[in-house]
């Protein structure tokens, strides 16, 4: 068990930014609680690089107080030896934690402490409400402070809180809530457990690498973190879960405006790192689809190779298919449910007038031997191929999709990739069209149907 008695640190960061691995930290404070009582601690720090405008405005702190403040390679010792051995307890905690472990991996030096974040413990403790950010806290538990979004300010807010808990929650009850959100984490054996804090809880896409960098499974999800963690908590249920945990050595992961965002670099990845356990998106070569030709007195379709053909721009594509056994298995099945000819189809070959065998099972209405006109099981064979048929590129050149901030830039059902600003959609329309892709075509048909569009350029 964990005693609330142990020796605790409350901690906040001020910081240039939201990025743990791009932005600085400009100040700490820190709040020491032990059997010796309690000590307050706060500093400063240059964070060698500008303070935005807007985060001075928000946190007070701007680049003429910093100024001649030290670095944080100066105050990295002292740090970690009042953090050393304590449970450290921030507001989410994922921010604090991971700011500070990059701070000190820059330094060479291990970060691994205890982590409780108070954000989830309001959460476990009072499910009721909807909000638990650090103002909901102090409006809720009448908490008190003169210098909001101060570092040492905010610290003892956090330490206020758990005083509330304290009063509020017996010994036994928050010693059982704080256990189990400490040890939740169910991660491999060789991945860091600290890990569960830095895993964002938005969209974007995860992967998973084995010994030597081998990608072993890439996955998205609207919340990386829950996903990540949800393969592992039942590793002992499923053999795929198993043999990811055994093998897994790395966790990598990308962040993204949305859910589409997600997709089209899941598909994209797939296809570039063939990941072990990916099978269903990984990249097979061929790709074919049905033309309906006039032949003679019979409207038929033939098969087309992507070689030959032009998806996207060609309006009588039906289907989309890796192999002619997978595009002939279709057919089969549409003949069997709309009563077609496998003769007139090109499905069997038959001599003379002789009927096709479905025509003997009385599965076909007789084209094959002149019982039904070529015209009439032409139109029951476009009916059939209409729920195959492949959208043609509704738009006359390059859209684009708004997301967030992002802009998925899309030409005849391919992903150009993702604009931030005006400069990136031109780079992308200047880079060209990949090769077509089924996996994407049927994400972005799906999304077109719900999404605002921007036309970028003419055809």
């Amino acid at each position: 068990m964990i005693p609330i008695k142990q020796p605790m640190a409350f901690v906040d960061l001020e910081t240039t930014g939201a990025s743990a691995t791009k932005d600085r930290i400009t100040e700490i404070g820190i709040v020491l609680v032990d059997e010796n009582g309690i000590r307050e601690w706060s500093q400063l720090v240059h964070p060698q690089t500008r303070i935005p405008a807007y985060i001075e405005q928000m946190t007070g702190i701007t680049n003429a107080m910093v100024e001649q403040a030290p670095g944080f390679a100066e105050v990295a010792a002292e740090v970690e030896a009042m953090l050393q051995g304590r449970l450290f307890i921030a507001h989410n905690a994922r921010f604090d934690y991971g700011f500070l472990k990059n701070e000190f991996n820059r330094l060479g030096m291990t970060f691994r402490p205890t982590v409780l974040c108070t954000v989830k413990l309001s959460r476990a403790l009072y499910p009721q409400y909807r909000h638990h950010n650090l103002d909901s806290l102090m409006e809720r538990h009448n908490l008190i402070t003169k210098d909001r979004h101060r570092a040492l300010a905010d610290a003892q807010l956090i330490h206020q809180f758990w005083h509330v808990l304290l009063e509020k929650f017996s010994e036994s009850e928050l010693n059982d809530t704080v256990r189990q959100l400490i040890n939740r984490s169910s991660l491999p054996p060789h991945i860091d457990p600290l890990l569960i804090h830095e895993l964002p809880e938005g969209p974007g896409v995860y992967l998973f690498y084995g010994e030597n960098d081998l990608p072993l499974y890439i996955g998205k999800s609207v919340n990386i973190k829950s996903r990540v963690l949800s393969h592992f908590s039942a590793d002992h249920r499923h053999h795929k879960e198993m043999s990811l945990s055994q093998q897994l050595r790395r966790i990598d992961w990308i962040e993204t405006a949305g859910e589409l965002g997600a997709l089209l670099i899941e598909a994209k990845l797939v296809k570039q790192l063939l990941p072990t356990h990916n099978q269903r998106l990984r990249r097979k070569k061929a790709l074919c689809a049905w033309q309906l030709q006039q032949q003679g007195d019979h409207l038929r379709p033939v098969l087309a190779w992507a070689d030959d053909l032009d998806f996207g721009a060609q309006d009588n594509l039906y289907g989309l298919y890796h192999s002619q056994r997978d595009a002939q298995k279709a057919l089969r099945t549409l003949a069997d449910q709309y009563q077609l000819c496998l003769s007139v189809l090109g499905l069997e070959k038959t001599a003379g007038n002789r009927p096709c065998f479905a025509h003997q099972l009385k599965k076909c209405r007789g084209a094959c031997v002149g019982k039904e006109r070529p015209l009439v099981h032409a139109g029951r064979l476009l009916m059939a191929m209409t729920r195959l048929k492949l959208a043609a590129w509704p738009y006359p050149g390059a859209i684009g999709i708004q997301e967030g901030d992002d802009l998925h830039v899309i030409d005849q059902w391919c992903c150009l990739g993702t604009a931030k600003n005006e400069a990136d959609v031109h780079a992308l329309l200047a880079a060209g069209k990949p090769v077509f892709d089924r996996d994407t075509y049927l994400i972005l048909n799906k999304a077109l149907k719900t999404s605002k569009v921007v036309l970028l350029k003419d055809s």
